[in-house]
């Protein structure tokens, strides 16, 4: 049974993450047009065949020739983004966007929509690959606001990107690329006009390292599962209007509650269901369940409520698989974040791009069903993929590789000094009451005689193929080390650790309560979570977790209160602790 946990009175209050700048919300309301980008035009494909006279497999090549180029794309955008700024990227992007998707509408012919896309393509991979990061940069309502704001972005535009594509295309085919042109136009002068720019990286990134990353076997092996994984998954986006036999508001409407499903699943419960039962697991059974949905589609294609029902059904499946995955790339990925991003990326877009070629030659071969049952092999053979990398990430997921960066870590900063008596731990991100939850805890530290052992935790988010940093590790070392200068100018004895974690703020705050029990902690201090309790539920409350793995006292310390002084039970209960 743990120790009785002291907290003072009072309830802070978290930032909210919808106060930010104009620049962030002239970049969210781009991602939302973005993430609008493909589910757009699949309300308009059985359209874009009859207006065009085209086949199923000559329209499929909207998705090849768009994912394809984003995918060779995401090999150079590092390069682009260090080399001119983060600023210039995102506008090159949107500009790029807003000029071939213009031009996708005003063609007359399948293959002048198909060589705009690619273009449109080009663009999207300049953008994503930026947002994210102008988004973090630029907020002000803290590193985990700018992250739920994003998330927020996504989830829109997957679920509101088919809905606009039916509407839009039930007037015209031609609706949805002048939409995506006109709403993208309208972000365009708005990133102009009230993004600042930004500083570039202090060093370039080389257009060769993400090919160069994939010589490491545990970013190679989650790349091809995501390859695979994209491949079935793109079969399904491209083909499935087909034998649902629907206008294009209709299509709109079913696609929309796809997108719904992919956005909870993806921001709600994937994280939960990580936290519960592990990375691997969730992803075995997963694929299964994706594999299973796809063989049922391939058996009802000629039954359209089947095939509804089914791609319905398989948005939970893609949004549990589309966070998980790219968590397990970051995991087990021993390159800088930019980096396994833009090589995860371009495997995982050129399965999304081949598929539907291969599956328009299969459907005229042979016939509609045969793409589908295809789909729903290669789920199941990513598997076995997922399989050869499985003791890569169990080692990172419980901290027990060598030589490869896992998560979550502690690395010390500063002199450790030698004492023999249980420290009091005290724990803090990067926000602005930081300094006053490590000086609360201190006071613990001297009426407890303990030293104080500060532990900064360093964050890095995942968000689709895109991860970010609240800060790179020179700054958050910065940030422990003026904490210990603090310190010791009120004559407080304290070490300091940077504790790095990917993704799931539940599982670094098991990882603080092993290591606070490894240590022989009396106590650790905590502040009140700044993220809220919609994000404490979609990705794991640190706080909750801490206090639930904890064998030792946790103190909750309100930033934005007074101090309510320990009783002499408690006091006398913290010093006889871990004695």
């Amino acid at each position: 049974m743990s120790a009785p946990h002291a907290k003072p009175a009072g309830h802070g209050k978290a930032a909210s993450p919808f106060k930010q700048p104009k620049a962030v919300w002239a970049v969210a309301f781009a991602c939302v047009i973005s993430f609008m980008g493909i589910g757009l035009v699949d309300p308009i494909l059985p359209a874009l065949a009859k207006n065009l006279h085209a086949t199923p497999s000559q329209v499929s090549l909207l998705f090849s020739s768009y994912l394809i180029v984003t995918a060779v794309a995401m090999l150079i955008v590092g390069w682009f983004s260090s080399r001119f700024g983060a600023k210039r990227t995102l506008v090159t992007g949107l500009a790029v966007i807003v000029v071939f998707s213009a031009l996708a509408g005003t063609s007359g012919s399948i293959d002048g929509i198909v060589g705009f896309r690619a273009g449109w393509g080009l663009g999207n991979a300049l953008f994503i690959a930026t947002s994210l990061a102008v988004i973090v940069a630029s907020a002000s309502g803290g590193f985990g606001g700018a992250i739920i704001l994003y998330e927020t972005a996504l989830g829109l535009g997957i679920a509101v990107g088919p809905l606009l594509g039916g509407e839009l295309g039930s007037i015209s085919w031609r609706g949805p690329f002048f939409g995506v042109a006109v709403l993208m136009a309208i972000a365009l002068v708005a990133t102009l006009a009230f993004v600042p720019n930004l500083p570039k990286p202090a060093r370039r990134t080389s257009p060769l390292a993400p090919l160069k990353a994939l010589r490491h076997r545990g970013l190679l092996t989650m790349g091809i599962m995501a390859l695979l994984y994209n491949w079935g998954f793109f079969t399904m986006l491209g083909y499935a209007p087909y034998p649902m036999e629907l206008d294009a508001h209709q299509l709109g409407l079913v696609f929309t509650g796809w997108g719904l499903l992919v956005a909870a699943f993806s921001v709600f419960f994937a994280p939960r269901l990580q936290a519960r039962y592990g990375t691997a697991p969730v992803l075995y059974a997963n694929l299964v369940g994706l594999s299973i949905v796809m063989a049922v589609i391939a058996a009802g294609v000629a039954t359209p409520t089947v095939v509804i029902v089914a791609v319905v059904v398989s948005g939970a499946f893609i949004g549990i698989n589309n966070t998980l995955t790219t968590q397990a790339v970051m995991l087990v990925s021993p390159v800088e974040r930019p980096v396994a991003s833009s090589a995860y990326g371009f495997l995982r877009f050129i399965g999304g791009g081949l598929a539907p070629y291969v599956a328009g030659k299969l459907a005229d071969a042979t016939d509609l069903s045969v793409p589908f049952y295809l789909g729903a092999a290669t789920f199941l053979l990513a598997i076995p993929v997922l399989a050869c990398g499985h003791r890569l990430l169990r080692q990172a997921e419980t901290n027990t590789a060598e030589g490869e960066p896992v998560t979550p870590t502690f690395t010390p900063v500063g002199t450790v000094p030698s004492t023999a008596t249980p420290p009091v731990v005290v724990a803090v991100g990067a926000h602005e009451g930081a300094a006053v939850i490590v000086d609360a805890a201190a006071r613990l530290a001297r009426d407890t005689g303990s030293p104080l052992e500060v532990v900064h935790v360093q964050q890095t988010a995942v968000v689709e193929e895109q991860a970010a940093d609240a800060e790179d590790f020179a700054q958050a070392r910065a940030t422990v080390t003026g904490h210990l200068d603090r310190l010791a100018a009120q004559g407080v004895v304290a070490r300091g650790q940077i504790l790095g974690s990917v993704g799931d703020h539940a599982a670094a705050g098991r990882a603080l309560a092993r290591h606070a029990a490894e240590v022989g902690a009396r106590a650790v201090a905590v502040g009140r979570s700044p993220r809220g309790a919609l994000a404490q539920f979609a990705d794991g409350s640190f706080t909750a977790a801490l206090t639930h793995a904890a064998t030792c006292t946790v103190v909750l310390v309100d930033a934005g209160s007074e101090p309510r002084p320990l009783t002499a039970a408690t006091l006398s209960e913290l010093r006889g602790a871990a004695s």
